[in-house]
């Protein structure tokens, strides 16, 4: 829709603006061209046809046209257009289009209905065209700046805007105008909202909160449009795109303006600016013009006057100011030759005056503190402003506050208007000082008591200077860089003879003139100028200097601890004056202002701080410290503690330790006035102390800041920590040595009770952000490996660290205390108190402000005792516990196991991190990411079931409160909009907000869906699942339904964000398209979700979209610009590039696999079908349209990609004894080093070994290379752990997919082959070079080669006698010689070997009905075997006898093979083998071991051994087929070790002793498979082997019984149990044996020769 784009062109022309103004704009051509396309809309700017009869008519008829498509409209589209063209006074036909606009396109976003979401569509385009005006403009100014192209081209554009041609800027003064009306009709628009909502309230109705909330959008959109355009029509005129005419009807304008609000305001830049442009002498404006100007700027006083005469006596002073100026220099000006120029410069400067005392220096201290507020609370500055103002009008409380830009330009004008006045006006200013001082001195000769009422003009100018220049150091360096200048003058002039609230106004803006180094520096060097003598008192008469602000803060100081000493010493010789005996009320004022100003140049500059604290006259921290004592207002003391912080601003261990025994003696007996050292003070006047401290709130604070800057960490501590932050003695001498005193102030008693009492919102946000900053440095500073290396390394940590012990660390450090407390009730409700704040003033609220900044501290806070507190309660507690003493004081504790107990408590802090995500506060969001990531990891947030009455839910709490009010699916919302693709945000890089948002978010997600797959978390419910207690669901409505939802979301992400800048991987994309590739994986991986996630997988095409999109990799890939076997390539992010690939492709094959099983079960051949073509390179898109992709063997090409970094940790040279080892964790199932671990360790090993004094300064060189070595070594091993963990994934998934496409895909026969063979040809090189180091790819594809050759069918055409069917042979023998060659290779395992012995097995049962006496397959074959090496032999006889589990019967299996294979071939080889290794011996002993085996075997693994007996006896009977073999086998002492078996001489009707339910079954097959070996033993040997026949004949004999019983058994004699067993076999065996031996015919002749007698005998 035209309407749609047309807001989107301009929201992106303004992100475009921003960017180029932050110098982030990458594609500059972009904007040229958005630009362009605006032109015609910046010309109308806020032109709208208003309503008519013609479009209301046309509306009437029921059909309207947008975009040329024609809607039929139902009467209630008509009512509510016409309602908003009522509302904004607009084109019915417009209104229409808006109308439908908003329903198809904002309505759902916004969660509002399509009339408001129309209206905020409406003033936002407005909004952000005056915004895109108003940035181009400012642009433009850059043709006299840095960048003159991008300048220029702004400026180019800016003047077809407004229609100039060459020098005539007619229609830009004309646009100038118009921009002014415009304005008028936003006031007039402001004024009718105003009446309709006051007219509601005063007729009695209560207006419904739509309309209010109508009008409250409308009102705040209106203001910052007025706001834009005032801003605008300044920088017109400094463009020199105004003239007079635009100056009188601005004039004309502002006098009819008639309440001081914002609205007045907005016009103020434009008065100074024109004025500026105006009133100057080198303005274009003549004399003439600019007299006539005067005359008529000044009219308005008596001939008609303004409806608000400060605003008039405020534009009258800037005019004189500016105007002024034209008569500094006039000799040479013919149009003033007549003219008394003194007599006009006295009337100039009486105009002056009066308009000061008309209020114009009230209404400009008024602006300026109106548009720069203080966010933080200021009492000093607030309180002196408020003294000045008295009771001038201020804005309104809940006016909007104006933005950055415009503070900027009125604090710009300002500081023209100071420097004109200074330089134009100087005998006036004199004057304005003079009178003032008349003024005083006569309100003194009159002796009046109580406070002194004169003007104070010069105060308030002075103030006026601080607002103006405060922050603004490039500004201010014009009063410091030129001496001789005028404003440097003036400083050195109004430095001179101040009274009390003079001065405390000049330190003020001296203040607000030294922000920055060049600054404060340059006032430094200012107050070391000596001026005359001065008084000791607090009054003082000469300049200003370091010396009389010491003196007196020493004389204050020393008045209150001396009271009755008429002291006349001091720091310098003083004389006493009569005229300094005036005693003001704002002495105090004075005080604090010293003390502020000393504050913040110690702050500022590292020069004046060093010089006052090491002046040699006096102790900075004495007097200070001597200034906090009872007798001193609390806000005083309050300032004191002030410039002690500052004191600290880079403090080192000395100077800590001295602002710690001085501050620990003063709690101790400094406080109050009289107390001694010596005496050591009872508790209760301890007691006393603190409470004093607590109950002001500006002392607390202040004291807190001071506490903070000392617990802080020394900036040299070089990141190990090992120093507590305060001597480690402090106040043994009458405690318990430490600050847990002061902890408990902090914690115990301000955040925990005093926050709880304060009403007024900024206060209670400051002190909270004090105290959590305290808290948040005391657990920040301790280092918890300190203890890691004590108990796993071999350094002396003890005598390492800077403490004097490891265990004087633990129990001193506040991190202790703090940790106590933050287990208590007080301080755990304080704490989430101060994390729960509403939503609407977050948003509203600045980034900076102490509400944003406490809020994110609170939640750092949370953060962190999530990360300690592991640490804390099994270490540091007990420890503590142990080494109490009755002197400290204990902290009531709940009895909370974890920190997460107390989150359980109170389950609100999770919806608040979640709605916090959604401001626009980037810090917030990811601080709050941080912590929501870490409390859904847990286990015991998330499976936290809730308890219903009588019963148990296994409902997670936290989603139940998440679901409450359906705050889910509002934190979804704000998540969603994060995660929305912004090509913008790739342009800008890494550092964009949206991408390091989205970042967060992505973690936040999967490290909840990691903590526990099994159970709904908040990560489901954000999704968009719905959670049951077990399980989850989507719902028919809602966002999953409309394809909105968070899923879908990352969904497009996955699929859309590119990761690929021209032809370099990119690391940091790709982690956004990892990242949204996990989550995904892990969902479809998850039982919980799998279904619902697959089923919307597949109606979004995912893998079909993928699929297309998958690209082809190869060795001069670039990652980062990096190829893969750069060596730096694992010691940069090149490395994340690589594995993000890697884990995406894993991701690929994985779905894949994944869905091909899904359309077997499910019975869907069609997308089945699709799926197969797409595997095999075409994509059969619905529609029936084709689209050529990857192959299944295209995407092996990962495979190439071979990191072979490895960085070994070499010795160092200096830096022994280092064992980076103990810095291993274990990441997601990998050892990984802890690089900021490992940089602690070096760090205290260096710290040990320069103690000890084996390292000098002269091996520090050396020590930063070991240490850089060993970083970057364990970095690199990180990097190439992680990349081959992902390496192996990717294989895996992709054998995986391999094997699925194998067994699920329907091919045809040659199809099929022709598949099986492609892959063999892309896996064998790679299976033959893995044998060599690569057991993992070794395992996979030895495992997917012999899944392939299980689907070859031997018998097919393909393996015939033609030029196809010798290629196809060859590739099956060339897997043979592969399989054989993997069994005895360097990296073989049991694993790899049973994998090749099934491959070999398969191939040589595959070929065996080819294989002939003679046949050269068969002689080819075995040559294979030979060529492997006696190696091959000895490998598989080893397995076959002592393998692993199923290996050993794959090893039989192949060894029957290989001797079928031999015997077939008429060879010998297997049978010389197995003599060689006596392995036919080995078989035969086995027999004797059956029964006892059985016997001893456990349930589970008596199958196996069965398996292994029965390949056993099978390879026996291969053995026995050759008369060789059988003669081998008979001598090993076959039927000895049968008849030790005992297998036939136990009783048939119960069999061998083992557990299994067809134990006598398995019995008889045993039986069986022994004695088919007699048999082929007897039959190879043949009738004539006596010895042979003559043992067999003993076997049976002996086993007679055993026979007869089978022979029974089988014919179902003796009424046995039919246990289900087929013994035919058996019989005929034992049949044929008795045959093969003339048993029956033996036993007949022995017999007969038993019975004949004996003749002889």
């Amino acid at each position: 829709m035209a309407e749609e784009e047309n807001l989107g062109g301009l929201e992106g022309l303004h992100r475009d603006l921003v960017a180029l103004e932050e110098n982030r704009l990458p594609v500059v051509q972009r904007l040229w061209a958005q630009l362009e396309a605006s032109i015609d809309e910046f010309k109308a700017l806020l032109d709208k046809p208003q309503k008519n009869d013609t479009s209301r008519q046309a509306l009437s008829s029921g059909k309207i046209t947008i975009d040329g498509d024609e809607y039929a409209i139902n009467d209630d589209f008509k009512q509510q257009t016409i309602q908003l063209a009522d509302a904004l006074d607009l084109d019915e036909l417009q209104s229409a289009e808006l109308l439908y606009t908003a329903q198809q396109c904002d309505s759902h976003d916004l969660d509002r209905p399509p009339f408001i979401s129309a209206i905020i569509r409406f003033h936002k385009r407005r909004r952000f065209l005056l915004e895109c005006f108003r940035r181009l403009i400012k642009l433009s100014f850059q043709t006299e700046e840095n960048d003159q192209d991008n300048g220029s081209t702004a400026e180019g554009y800016l003047r077809r805007i407004l229609d100039i041609a060459g020098a005539d800027n007619a229609n830009a003064s004309i646009y100038w105008n118009k921009c002014l009306a415009s304005m008028v009709d936003i006031e007039k628009w402001l004024q009718q909202l105003a009446e309709r909502l006051h007219s509601a309230y005063v007729l009695g109705q209560s207006p419904s909160p739509e309309f209010v909330e109508t009008t409250s959008l409308q009102r705040d959109s209106l203001t910052k449009q007025h706001e834009s355009l005032s801003t605008i029509c300044s920088s017109m005129v400094k463009r020199g795109y105004a003239n007079i005419t635009n100056f009188t009807s601005l004039l004309s304008t502002a006098k009819s303006l008639d309440k001081h609000d914002v609205i007045t305001v907005h016009y103020v830049p434009m008065l100074t600016s024109l004025i500026a442009y105006v009133g100057a002498e080198e303005s274009n404006c003549t004399i003439q013009d600019a007299r006539a100007l005067h005359k008529h700027i000044i009219s308005g006083k008596d001939g008609d006057p303004w409806s608000l005469r400060n605003f008039h006596a405020a534009v009258v002073v800037w005019w004189l100011a500016e105007y002024s100026g034209r008569y500094i220099d006039t000799f040479q000006d013919p149009a003033l030759k007549d003219v008394d120029l003194d007599k006009e410069a006295d009337e100039r400067s009486k105009l002056f005056m009066e308009a000061l005392n008309d209020g114009a220096l009230h209404f400009m201290l008024s602006v300026s503190q109106d548009i720069r507020p203080n966010m933080w609370y200021d009492p000093v500055k607030a309180g002196l402003v408020s003294h000045l103002l008295h009771e001038a009008p201020a804005l309104p409380p809940e006016s909007i506050q104006p933005s950055d830009h415009f503070q900027l330009l009125v604090m710009e004008q300002l500081q023209s208007f100071i420097d004109a006045f200074i330089t134009n006006m100087p005998d006036t200013l004199r004057k304005l000082k003079t009178e003032e001082d008349e003024q005083r001195k006569l309100l003194h000769s009159r002796f009046q008591r109580g406070p002194m009422e004169y003007e104070l003009h010069l105060e308030r100018f002075l103030i006026i200077i601080a607002y103006a220049f405060d922050g603004f150091s490039d500004a201010a360096q014009a009063f410091w860089s030129d001496t001789d200048g005028n404003l440097y003058g003036f400083l050195q002039w109004a430095a001179k003879r101040q009274p009390t609230p003079r001065v405390a106004a000049f330190c003020e803006m001296l203040r607000s003139l030294s922000s920055g180094l060049e600054c404060a520096d340059a006032a430094h060097k200012f107050l070391l100028e000596e001026g005359s003598s001065a008084s000791g008192k607090i009054r003082r008469t000469s300049s200003l200097s370091y010396t009389h602000i010491f003196n007196e803060l020493y004389e204050f100081a020393r008045n209150i601890h001396e009271p009755k000493k008429n002291t006349q010493s001091a720091l310098y010789p003083l004389p006493q004056n009569a005229a300094d005996q005036i005693v003001e009320p704002e002495s105090a004022m004075m005080l604090e202002s010293y003390l502020r100003l000393l504050a913040h140049l110690c702050r500022q500059s590292s020069v004046a701080r060093e010089w006052i604290l090491h002046h040699d006259t006096f102790s900075a921290i004495g007097i200070f410290v001597w200034l906090c004592v009872d007798k001193v207002e609390s806000r005083l003391r309050a300032s004191a503690f002030s410039a002690l912080a500052a004191l600290l601003t880079v403090k080192n261990p000395q100077l800590a330790t001295s602002v710690w025994d001085a501050l620990d003696n003063w709690t101790v007996s400094g406080f109050v006035v009289g107390a001694k050292q010596g005496n050591i003070p009872n508790a209760v006047s301890r007691h006393d102390v603190w409470e004093t401290l607590a109950a002001g709130y500006d002392e607390s604070n202040a004291f807190i800041e001071l506490l903070r800057a000392l617990v802080g960490p020394y900036p040299d501590n070089a990141g190990l920590n090992d120093a507590l932050p305060f001597p480690e003695n402090l106040g043994s001498s009458y405690r318990m040595p430490g600050i847990e005193n002061f902890v408990d102030f902090v914690v115990g008693k301000i955040f925990a009770t005093k926050c709880s009492e304060l009403q007024d919102p900024l206060q209670l946000h400051v002190m909270r952000w004090n105290c959590l900053s305290f808290i948040v440095s005391c657990l920040s500073s301790f280092n918890e490996n300190l203890v890691i290396f004590a108990n796993r390394s071999s350094i002396a940590v003890d005598s390492v660290i800077e403490s004097s012990s490891l265990a004087a660390y633990v129990l001193l450090h506040p991190f202790a205390r703090v940790m106590e407390w933050l287990f208590n009730d007080k301080v755990l409700n304080a704490l989430f108190a101060a994390a729960h704040q509403d939503f609407g003033t977050v948003d509203n609220a600045a980034s900076e402000s102490p509400l944003v900044t406490s809020l994110m501290l609170s939640i750092e806070v949370m953060d962190l005792v999530m990360s300690l507190q592991s640490t804390y309660l099994d270490i540091v507690r007990p420890l503590v516990k142990s080494q109490s003493s009755p002197q400290r004081a204990t902290v009531s504790n709940s009895v909370l196991a974890s920190f997460e107990d107390a989150v359980l408590n109170n389950l609100q802090i999770v919806v608040d991190l979640g709605l916090y995500c959604g401001t626009g506060h980037q810090d917030l969001t990811i601080v709050s990411l941080k912590l929501l990531e870490k409390l859904s990891s847990s286990r015991k947030l998330i499976v936290s079931p809730t308890a219903g009455f009588g019963q148990r839910s296994s409902r997670s709490k936290i989603i139940g409160i998440l679901e409450k009010d359906n705050e889910s699916e509002r934190i979804a919302k704000s998540l969603i909009g994060d995660m929305e693709l912004d090509m913008r945000e790739l342009e800008a890089g890494p550092e964009a907000p949206g991408f390091v948002i989205k970042s967060h978010i992505l973690g936040f997600l999967n490290s909840c869906l990691s903590a526990v797959s099994n159970k709904p978390t908040i990560a489901h419910l954000l999704l968009g699942f719905t959670c049951q207690s077990s399980t989850v669901d989507v719902a028919d409505t809602g966002l999953w339904a409309s394809s909105e939802s968070l899923f879908h979301a990352i969904l497009k992400l996955a699929v859309f964000y590119p990761d690929v800048d021209g032809e370099t991987f990119v690391s940091w994309r790709s982690t956004i398209r990892n990242g949204c590739t996990d989550i995904l994986q892990k969902l479809w991986r998850s039982p919980l979700t799998s279904d619902i996630v697959m089923s919307e997988l597949r109606i979004n095409g995912f893998l079909f979209v993928q699929a297309t999109k998958q690209i082809p990799v190869h060795m001069e890939t670039l990652w980062d610009n990096k190829v893969v076997i750069d060596p730096e390539l694992l010691l940069t992010d090149s490395a994340v590039a690589f594995r993000n690939f890697l884990h995406q492709r894993s991701a690929f094959y994985d779905y894949a696999a994944r869905e091909l099983r899904q359309t077997v079960q499910a019975g869907m051949p069609t997308l089945k079908a699709r799926i197969q073509s797409t595997l095999l390179g075409m994509t059969i898109w619905p529609g029936g349209e084709q689209e050529q992709n990857l192959t299944i063997f295209d995407l092996f090409d990962f495979i190439e990609l071979e990191t072979d970094n490895r960085f070994p940790i070499e010795d160092p040279k200096v830096l022994v004894g280092v064992d980076v080892g103990i810095c291993k964790k274990e990441v997601r199932g990998i050892e990984l080093y802890d690089t900021s671990l490992v940089e602690q360790l070096i760090v205290l090993r260096c710290s040990e070994l320069r103690k000890t004094g084996i390292l000098t300064e002269k091996y520090d060189p050396q020590i930063l290379r070991d240490a850089q070595g060993m970083l970057l070594a364990c970095l690199g091993q990180n990097q190439y752990q992680e990349v081959m963990r992902v390496q192996e994934d990717v294989l895996r998934t992709w054998v995986q997919l391999a094997t699925v496409t194998l067994e699920s895909c329907d091919f045809e026969p040659g199809a099929l082959t022709a598949f099986i063979l492609q892959a063999l040809q892309v896996i064998l090189p790679k299976l033959e070079k893995s044998y060599l180091e690569d057991i993992t790819t070794a395992v996979e594809l030895a495992g997917l080669s012999g899944a392939l050759l299980q689907k070859i069918d031997f018998d097919s055409t393909s393996f015939e006698k033609t030029k196809t069917g010798d290629f196809a042979n060859d590739r099956l023998s060339q897997l043979f010689r592969a399989a054989l060659v993997g069994i005895f290779c360097p990296v073989a395992t049991t694993q790899l070997r049973e994998t090749c012995y099934q491959t070999c097995y398969r191939y040589l049962r595959g070929i065996s009905k080819d294989i002939t006496k003679g046949s050269p397959l068969g002689h080819h074959t075995l040559r294979t075997v030979r060529n492997a090496g006696d190696r091959l032999i000895e490998v598989l006889c080893d397995d076959a006898y002592a393998g692993q589990g199923t290996c050993k019967v794959s090893a039989l299996l192949l060894l029957d093979a290989l001797v079928a294979l031999a015997i077939r071939a008429d060879s010998k080889y297997m049978m010389e083998a197995f003599i060689r290794l006596n392995f036919v011996g080995v078989l035969v002993d086995n027999i004797k071991h059956i029964p006892q085996d059985l016997r001893t075997a456990s349930v589970s693994e008596i199958p196996l051994l069965l398996s292994y007996y029965d390949a056993s006896l099978a390879l026996l009977l291969r053995i026995c087929q050759t008369r060789l073999g059988a003669a081998h086998v008979l001598n090993a002492g076959l039927f000895q070790s049968i008849r030790e078996s005992q297998i036939f001489s136990a009783d048939p009707d119960i069999g061998l002793e083992f557990e299994n339910p067809n134990a006598l079954k398995k019995y008889f097959n045993l039986m069986l498979s022994v004695l088919r070996v007699i048999n082929s033993a007897v039959l190879a040997c043949g009738p004539q082997n006596d010895q042979t026949v003559f043992q067999a004949r003993q076997f049976l004999k002996e086993n007679r019984q055993s026979m007869v019983s089978i022979f029974k058994r089988n014919v179902k004699i003796g009424g046995l149990q039919d246990i289900g067993a087929d013994l035919s076999d058996l019989v005929d065996c034992f049949t044929l044996l008795v045959t093969a031996t003339g048993f029956l015919e033996y036993e007949t002749q022995v017999n007969t020769q038993k019975a004949t007698p004996n003749t002889f005998s």
